[in-house]
């Protein structure tokens, strides 16, 4: 073993619950006494965590290792990409481990065969922040409560790169929860493939938490996160019965009145076609129910267009049935044939690229108008942010409504605030994502 201190370099691609499966490797190799460089150049060993959902993920991925690889040869390779390591050693032959995502083990493994630790670390003297190594702004973090997924939607194969679901012990997720509360977190992300169905697969069992008994459950997981005096925000909910149980803590203030809910589309034919679980004409009426029980609930989801099948009826259905939800944030993809997955073989009719496109801009300009609309509501309102970073120009911050990186920001002209601080503002003006404030 040797006495220099051997360097890793990290390159995180993909979805917050990559994210988390990234911290947890950087923790396990800060722990060993690996240091973590942020340039090719100085690293020993190169570890890219790849994104395999979409084709435009895998050439992201691919493009990265291609990256690494030139700028400094000895490159890792995980995540969900790696679950098929032949389309990435044809590209890449040179990789020295190609492994799947949460192979924790096999990764830190692999990078110990490349570049062993050195002879003389001591895990109790080289600290490590007990909340581990995070990729993240110090003042927001996710928090994975479970992996995989126990739904077969037709074009998606997550399932079959993270299995079925797995709730982690509702226990274990609290006590991370609060050593990220202690660490200075102050927005806690609930992130999962599926977060309305934690505890299903341990039939919601009892565990235990600082001595009190808890459900794993996510209603009772909620209530405990609820307690620590933070922000908790939900993503990836699908529109269960049981998330109706939830509405009431946001009206309450104790849970971030905002739920991420991938709706994917509202043709029920559509919707059929796709496989998609828990999908009926009620819908917009628990939507309805739901504002009714919190004014100030943000819905923000993701749609695909262009799904195998999908007639100018079905899409004109989709525009009808926004009109009727008005959500507030709204992601839109192209369909695209994901290799294995089931929506390759229903036999279906596939919709022209051009019409692809085309729907997505009428879509897309669609629900800008809807999501214009409800910012300019937010026009002479009072509300709590968070400020996320400042430079001379001011401040950017988000409010309840906006989750890092995926939707919009508060932009405040004060230079005397610093990243994550909670402060109090009043709106001045919005377009269609994002919002200006002055501080009250």
């Amino acid at each position: 073993m040797s006495t220099a201190t051997p360097k890793v370099g990290f390159v995180s691609l993909g979805c917050p619950k990559a994210t988390v499966d990234s911290e947890r490797i950087l923790t396990q190799l800060r722990m060993e006494g690996y240091e973590i460089v942020p340039t090719y150049q100085d690293a020993d060993v190169v570890v890219v965590n790849t994104c395999g959902f979409i084709d435009s993920a895998k050439a992201e991925s691919l493009d990265a290792i291609g990256e690494a690889i030139a700028e400094n040869g000895k490159v890792i390779v995980t995540g969900c990409m790696g679950v098929s390591e032949g389309s990435i050693r044809d590209v890449h032959p040179s990789v020295l481990a190609v492994t799947g995502p949460q192979q924790y083990e096999q990764v830190v493994n692999a990078v110990h065969e490349v570049v062993p630790p050195k002879a003389d670390h001591d895990p109790f003297i080289d600290l490590v922040p007990p909340q581990g190594i995070k990729l993240t702004p110090r003042h927001y973090a996710y928090l994975k409560i479970s992996e995989g997924c126990n739904h077969s939607c037709s074009f998606c194969i997550i399932p079959s790169m993270r299995g079925k679901l797995v709730s982690r012990p509702v226990g274990d997720v609290l006590s991370e929860a609060e050593r990220l509360v202690k660490a200075g977190v102050k927005e806690l992300l609930v992130i999962s493939q599926d977060t309305s169905a934690y505890g299903v697969d341990l039939k919601y069992k009892l565990d235990f938490w600082n001595g009190q008994p808890v459900k794993t459950r996510m209603l009772e997981l909620c209530e405990a996160l609820s307690a620590m005096g933070v922000w908790v925000r939900l993503h990836y909910v699908y529109p269960y019965p049981n998330v109706d149980d939830v509405i009431p803590l946001m009206a309450e203030g104790k849970l971030l009145p905002y739920l991420d809910i991938p709706f994917q589309h509202a043709s029920p034919k559509v919707l059929k076609s796709m496989k998609r679980p828990a999908f009926e004409d009620k819908t917009l009426a628990r939507i309805k129910k739901w504002r009714e029980i919190c004014p100030d609930l943000t819905i923000r989801s993701t749609f695909i267009v262009g799904f195998p099948g999908e007639t100018e009826e079905d899409f004109q259905y989709l525009l009808d049935w926004l009109s009727e939800a008005q959500l507030d944030r709204v992601g839109c993809f192209q369909y695209s044939p994901v290799d294995g997955a089931p929506a390759n073989d229903l036999g279906l009719e596939p919709v022209p690229d051009e019409v692809k496109q085309e729907r997505w801009e009428r879509f897309m300009a669609h629900q800008q108008a809807i999501s214009s609309a409800r910012l300019q509501q937010k026009i002479g309102r009072e509300m709590d942010v968070l400020i996320d970073e400042v430079d001379d120009e001011g401040a950017v911050a988000r409010s309840w409504a906006d989750a890092p990186e995926i939707d919009g920001s508060v932009f405040i002209e004060s230079t005397t605030v610093k990243p994550g601080d909670k402060v109090r503002v009043r709106i001045i003006d919005a377009d269609e994502y994002d919002m200006w404030a002055e501080l009250v």
